[in-house]
């Protein structure tokens, strides 16, 4: 017998994505929204109106004017109805819009191809979503440097292929996870510097519509197009053919994924720390880790930091298929993609870096458990210190390297074997040969004293490329958006 309630046949007519319902952000779901691409189209065919307009085209003010009250006035159900008869996404806005703006209708779209709607739209939406993407990652990388500002001279465990190594500090080992962050912001940022819209390029990326419009004045397209660019605020791409080049998006996949990879190394790094119970991510107070067992406390946000990274590093790599296979001038087999791709890729980055910020401003730390951790494992790592000390006492430094190692193998020995603490000192301190009591040498191992540069290092890391990249910021929920 099913457990599940019975469903009626309208329970089986929809689907909502898990990106936009459950992980991603309201602003970045509003981005990607249809409603939100309309009014972007829109505002493009303005800007082309009114472009046109002042070049002299047979474009009057009443009708920009007219388009211009009926700009935000979409309506996705008219839309609807045409596409469901003309087959042709943008036909169908142009006919929605017409009736809205009878007296414009006729110049809507005067001179330009799907793609100046569809590739322009598409350029500044992603655009605006990087954006939204850079303030959610200086978020981070503000609480990660209040973390690490916090916890700089906290000596732990250094781990190399998660077995004990050199002491570290645990703000040090946060600086790890912002220099990714810099690195990632740093590629956004020259994504954002660079990209520029389509322009007004025409069918096949000649502009021969445009040049029949302005009966043969090639300057006159030129400056049609640095008009349009003006209005939108971002230069056109030199040349195109009915698409922008489909590498655009490469480029977009390419910090994505740089994204997701560094903040799924700091979800691993953490539930590796969460399992030692040295450092954890948040727990609500009420929160349940598991329906069986009552005591547990899942690192869950991190886990799904990885869980969603995993589907960027597997979904936006598909994008280099996209502009490998593209025909000529152009070819339909990068529309279902491209939409699946770039609006996934986005809206999952934009998931990981909430969830990121939450965990990073919720970090628990437990010093005490730090602390007996590195006091376990700090006699064996302190092997060059202590000798030093005993051939400074008069000791033979080459006899005492034989005496450390074989009291390091029995201390080794009893803790693996037997469960018992370290007890190199002891052992150490029962051989005449080093002339110090157990106590003289416990006074030789401050963990301060082993963890190198590791707190100057973060000081000065903080201050300088952590400063810099936060200059101007301002924390808050939202990133403002345009439309």
């Amino acid at each position: 017998m099913s457990i599940l309630p019975p469903r009626d046949a309208s329970d089986l007519e929809t689907f909502e994505h898990p990106l936009a319902a459950r992980y991603a952000s309201k602003a970045m779901v509003r981005l990607l929204s249809p409603m939100y691409r309309m009014r972007v189209w829109r505002r493009l065919w303005v800007a082309l109106a009114e472009s046109e307009a002042e070049l002299g085209l047979p474009v009057s003010a009443g009708q920009i004017r007219e388009l211009r009250e009926t700009q935000d006035a979409v309506d996705l159900e008219a839309i609807a109805r045409y596409e469901a008869s003309l087959r042709h996404d943008v036909m169908a806005a142009i006919h929605a819009w017409g009736e809205q703006a009878p007296g414009a209708r006729p110049i809507i779209h005067l001179g330009a191809t799907s793609c100046f709607v569809t590739d322009n739209g598409d350029l500044l939406i992603c655009r605006e979503a990087l954006e939204l993407l850079r303030h959610r990652l200086r978020d981070v990388i503000s609480a990660l440097g209040d973390f690490a500002a916090k916890w700089m001279d906290q000596p732990c465990l250094g781990f190399t292929h998660f077995q004990p190594a050199q002491p570290t500090t645990v703000g040090k080992r946060a600086t790890l996870w912002i220099q990714d962050l810099l690195l990632d912001l740093e590629d956004l940022d020259h994504i954002l510097r660079t990209t520029p819209v389509r322009g007004i390029k025409g069918t096949t990326g000649t502009q021969a519509s445009f040049l029949e419009l302005f009966d043969g004045d090639g300057a006159k397209v030129e400056a049609l197009e640095a008009r349009f660019c003006a209005k939108v605020g971002v230069k056109a791409i030199a040349v195109s053919g009915q698409t922008a080049t489909r590498k655009l998006e490469d480029r977009l996949g390419q910090v994505l994924c740089g994204i997701a990879a560094s903040a799924s190394k700091f979800a691993c790094d953490l539930r590796l720390l969460q399992h030692l119970k040295e450092v954890e991510e948040p727990f609500e107070q009420k929160q349940i880790g598991s329906s069986a067992m009552p005591y547990k406390r899942n690192p869950m946000r991190s886990e799904r930091i990885n869980s969603l990274a995993r589907f960027v590093l597997g979904l936006m790599p598909s994008t280099y298929q996209t502009s490998a296979t593209q025909w000529m001038e152009r070819t339909l087999d990068d529309s279902a993609h491209r939409r699946l791709t770039v609006s996934q890729g986005l809206m999952a980055v934009d998931a990981i870096l909430v969830l990121y910020r939450n965990v990073a401003t919720g970090l628990v730390v437990y010093p005490r458990m730090i602390e007996t951790r590195l006091q376990g494992e700090l006699p064996f790592m302190a092997a060059e210190v202590l000798l030093m000390e005993a051939v400074k006492r008069g000791g033979d430094r080459q006899d005492l390297h034989e005496r450390f190692r074989v009291a390091a193998l029995e201390a080794g020995r009893r803790i693996k074997q037997e469960g018992r603490p370290n007890e190199l000192l002891s052992l150490l301190a029962r051989d005449p040969a080093w002339a110090m009591t157990e106590g003289e040498l416990a006074a030789l191992l401050d963990p301060v004293r082993f963890t190198g540069c590791a707190g100057d290092q973060v000081r000065r890391f903080l201050a300088g490329d952590v400063a810099s990249a936060l200059a101007g910021y301002r924390p808050g929920d939202e990133a403002a958006v345009r439309v």
